[in-house]
């Protein structure tokens, strides 16, 4: 069976425009992440989408592969599904381009549980790192139930507290943005135009599948996670680069 993984890439980002091109180390961001993707899969697996002709320059120019997508998509995944009616494979996992220390572990763990369940939707998740704060919008917290199934997620911290002097507090997870889907799924995604009402208040687009009754399993990753959402994260990867080493060049 055929895995193969995409990495949406769009230029025009209105909240940190350049974003998949912001250099780490000197390094194009999207390009850390599709060495990841290839140390998962392999290189002739991996695929950036995009929107720019720049990124798509700077991928190909790197020896990766690249599609060229439309500029009007909603999201990450409905360019994924663009992207995916181009790659013919078994299974599309969307590897966001703004996790560039992502473990190729996690990904390699994503396609094994897709494999397993293929009705679902397989998404990842950790717990919140130290220093985290659960009431970062910009981090998507997780509700799992004992098997591991979506019950939400949200910007807001989950699960909520009635009281912040409790004994026990919360274990808080948040999502790590790898998917899994099957071809269908990603039509079904990409069958709507505009954002279902969780989906718009969140911002969050794997809850556009509650309206469609697709099943999510969140699966546990184990490794650092560090999304860069803001120009300043990019500065907290670097530091944490050098305290751990960076392995782009190896």
């Amino acid at each position: 069976m055929r895995v193969v993984g995409i990495i949406p890439a769009r230029y025009s980002s209105t909240r940190f425009p350049g974003k998949p091109l912001v250099p780490i180390n000197g390094v194009p961001m999207v390009l850390r992440v599709a060495k990841k993707v290839a140390a998962a899969l392999g290189k002739e697996h991996t695929y950036v989408a995009t929107e720019s002709e720049l990124i798509h320059n700077v991928v190909t120019d790197a020896g990766y592969q690249a599609v060229m997508t439309s500029d009007e998509h909603l999201t990450g995944t409905d360019r994924l599904a663009e992207a995916a009616e181009k790659i013919p494979a078994h299974y599309y996992l969307n590897i966001q381009g703004d996790e560039p220390i992502i473990n190729p572990q996690d990904i390699l763990m994503v396609a094994e549980l897709k494999k397993q369940y293929p009705d679902s939707i397989i998404n990842g998740m950790s717990k919140l790192r130290e220093g985290e704060d659960p009431w970062d919008i910009n981090i998507p917290k997780v509700l799992v139930n004992s098997s591991g199934r979506l019950l939400y997620m949200s910007r807001l911290p989950l699960p909520g507290v009635k009281s912040l002097k409790k004994e026990h507090p919360p274990v808080y997870y948040k999502q790590v943005c790898i998917y899994g889907f099957t071809l269908a799924q990603l039509r079904l995604f990409n069958s709507i135009k505009v954002k279902p009402e969780f989906e718009f208040q969140e911002d969050i687009e794997i809850l556009r599948f509650f309206d469609f009754d697709v099943p999510v399993q969140m699966v546990e990753f184990y490794s650092s996670s560090m999304a860069v959402d803001r120009p300043e994260d990019v500065v907290a990867i670097e530091n944490y680069l050098k305290e751990n080493g960076d392995d782009y060049y190896i």
